[in-house]
């Protein structure tokens, strides 16, 4: 997977223009799929070269005017080819549990500066992550009614990432108990 099926997925709920991608990202997939302003915008162009979104331009006044993306036939057409396709796995790259694998030979202070501040990055992300649950339970709340399967879907990779940032965090912590213990 590249960055542009994740902005062809965002730009066939709404067009958006950049900044508005960022921003939903940020608020959505963000735990698992980051990206910076400026890979976004570099996607954009390529996607844009490649016919698969159109650029408006919209005029504003004493601001720069926004420039607002929408995915065109052929965008729709490469986002359904590759939801289609098999998922490929590709292994994950944990630079901490390369770092835990080997920070034992510096110590045992040392291991528990490494696994508390692994700890403080969990309690982070569980924290962003219930925030953003409640924000979307309260719009779900207001919405009323059943929940559209692209939605509950949506929901699921949040809770997703909850189970694994708790997961995570206690995994740590019971760690930490460990070397406390030895």
């Amino acid at each position: 997977m590249s960055l542009k099926h994740a902005v062809l997925g965002f730009l066939s709920v709404a067009p958006m223009t950049g900044y508005d991608l960022r921003k939903h990202m940020e608020e959505s997939v963000a735990h698992f799929w980051p990206a910076d302003q400026a890979q976004i915008y570099r996607t954009l162009t390529v996607l844009a070269a490649d016919g698969l979104v159109d650029v408006r331009t919209i005029p504003q006044e004493g601001r720069p005017d926004r420039r607002e993306h929408s995915i065109t036939p052929a965008g729709e057409a490469e986002l359904d080819r590759w939801l289609a396709s098999p998922v490929e796995y590709v292994p994950s790259r944990e630079s901490f549990l390369v770092r835990l694998f080997f920070v034992g030979r510096l110590g045992v202070e040392q291991a528990r500066a490494v696994l508390h501040e692994r700890a403080a990055e969990a309690r982070e992300l569980v924290a962003v992550l219930e925030h953003t649950r409640h924000l979307n339970d309260q719009a779900l709340a207001q919405a009323g009614g059943d929940v559209p399967l692209p939605v509950r879907l949506r929901l699921a990779t949040l809770s997703n990432g909850l189970v694994h940032a708790r997961a995570e965090l206690t995994w740590v912590e019971d760690l930490l108990t460990e070397l406390d213990d030895a």
